[in-house]
């Protein structure tokens, strides 16, 4: 790193170790190329070509690492719960052992298999790269619709936010504090969102349309993950919880009803106010949420889960709790990270307090001037300029909102400034070609419920 982290010296960017991998494949007379398709049982395919060392190359021994972060990270940027893969047989039997039920990415084999699409995971070898199916995806042209009367909400962690709107001005708002992640009552979740419909509902005429964001999972309007909902019993969510926005549709009258995860609607709200397209939004909170709008315009049907894709690539990088992996953004670009790197910065924080608390203490200490809270922004900041390189690996993209709570203030600034300086330093062609920004106080206030009360069209009667 030309760069290093100063409270992580030990970080080992994807992006450096990637480039230094397919420097040696392009130079290797024996390379070979994996042809990987990713598929999901509604008939979507995402194809991926690997360059790869051949099998007697000195350094054969990166590729079945090089190919297992290569697809951790695919997974969660696109899901799916089949692989197939040709041209390298030795690499599906690796990849069979780590993503088994007992291996290593056990939880991925359950979160991308029945969790997610209902099926078992699986990772095949196909006979040949003319075996595999074609690509086969799809954008999603929903969005930027503001006419008549509409609300729009978003549910975080510690509140639920709701709009409405005329003609695409908004005429409320409110931020209504709740704490959904331990309620086991399923009422709790349904009445809450019910409860803020009807406070936007007062202010306006009549109710045309409702769009909600949220972090989670959801796949035509159903809940199939989401952490908000962790303290429901299985039974119950597959009861009450998974269909819960059609029974507020049918509470409605039947008015369109769309809901997007929290991140897509995010990098929606960007491109509406950037007024341009290729945009990656990254929210650093509760979490780190993500959403892509493809060069098209459109959001995608993608996971785009970046909170559990690698970045880091050293043997003894932090682990997520909840997936068991490490290295993964949720670490270094959330209220968790902060928390991680405060304890490396020197700060001494009762064994009990929550991160959203001790976010709030590294705030005010940056505010005073205090260096250990600067290094932890410089940390982050750096260690986000190699995660926007590795990202600009997957997706094609001109524009990245940075928002949420850790970015909030003159630490925010510093993380935009140390991450711009890595650019520069490491990846010039990129630094030349992405531009960084932060939301307006405007958007700050309404962007994300805007973009959502604009998710659903109003299907309008023939004349």
């Amino acid at each position: 790193m030309k760069i290093p982290p100063p409270l992580d010296p030990g970080f080992a960017p994807a992006a450096l170790r990637n480039r230094d991998y397919r420097a040696l494949a392009e130079a290797d007379p024996s390379a070979r190329v994996a042809h990987l398709a990713l598929e999901r049982p509604d008939g979507t395919v995402f194809r991926h070509e690997l360059r790869l060392l051949g099998v007697r190359h000195p350094r054969a021994a990166l590729t079945p690492r090089h190919v297992e972060r290569h697809l951790k990270f695919l997974l969660w940027q696109q899901g799916a719960s089949r692989v197939r893969i040709a041209g390298a047989p030795d690499i599906v039997a690796y990849l069979n052992e780590k993503y088994a039920p007992g291996g290593e990415r056990a939880f991925d084999h359950a979160f991308m298999g029945e969790k997610v699409f209902g099926e078992t995971f699986s990772v095949v070898e196909a006979a040949s790269p003319s075996a595999l199916p074609e690509a086969r995806s799809s954008a999603l042209p929903i969005g930027r619709n503001l006419d008549g009367c509409r609300i729009g909400f978003d549910l975080g962690g510690s509140d639920r936010k709701a709009a409405a709107l005329i003609d695409g001005k908004v005429v409320y708002s409110e931020e209504i504090a709740w704490d959904p992640y331990f309620q086991k009552d399923p009422s709790y979740h349904i009445e809450g969102v019910h409860d803020s419909l009807k406070r936007a509902a007062a202010h306006l005429p009549r109710v045309d349309a409702i769009g909600g964001s949220a972090a989670g999972v959801y796949v035509n309007n159903e809940v199939r993950v989401a952490s908000l909902f962790r303290g429901v019993s299985p039974e119950d969510f597959d009861a009450r919880i998974r269909r819960m926005f059609f029974t507020l549709q049918e509470r409605w009258g039947g008015v369109p009803f769309e809901v997007a995860n929290d991140g897509e609607v995010t990098a929606l709200a960007a491109s509406m106010s950037l007024g341009a397209d290729s945009v990656l939004g990254i929210s650093m909170g509760t979490s780190q949420a993500a959403g892509y709008v493809t060069p098209e315009g459109n959001i995608t049907s993608w996971l785009n889960e970046l909170a559990f894709a690698p970045i880091d690539c050293r043997e003894d990088a932090p682990r997520d709790e909840w997936s068991g992996d490490i290295g993964c953004g949720v670490q270094y670009f959330s209220q968790q990270g902060v928390a991680r790197l405060a304890a490396l910065a020197g700060f001494d924080f009762p064994a009990g307090l929550p991160f959203p608390e001790r976010l709030v203490e590294v705030q005010k200490a940056m505010a005073a001037g205090d260096a250990r809270a600067k290094a932890i922004y410089e940390t982050i900041g750096v260690c986000f300029g190699y995660a926007l390189a590795h990202y600009a690996d997957f997706y094609e993209i001109r524009h990245v909102l940075i928002l949420g709570r850790v970015t909030s203030g003159p630490g925010g600034e510093l993380i935009l400034e140390r991450a711009r300086a890595v650019l520069d330093a490491e990846f010039p062609e990129l630094s030349g070609r992405l531009a960084l920004h932060t939301p307006d106080e405007k958007n700050k206030r309404h962007g994300q419920a805007v973009a959502a009360a604009s998710l659903p069209a109003i299907i309008r009667a023939a004349s």
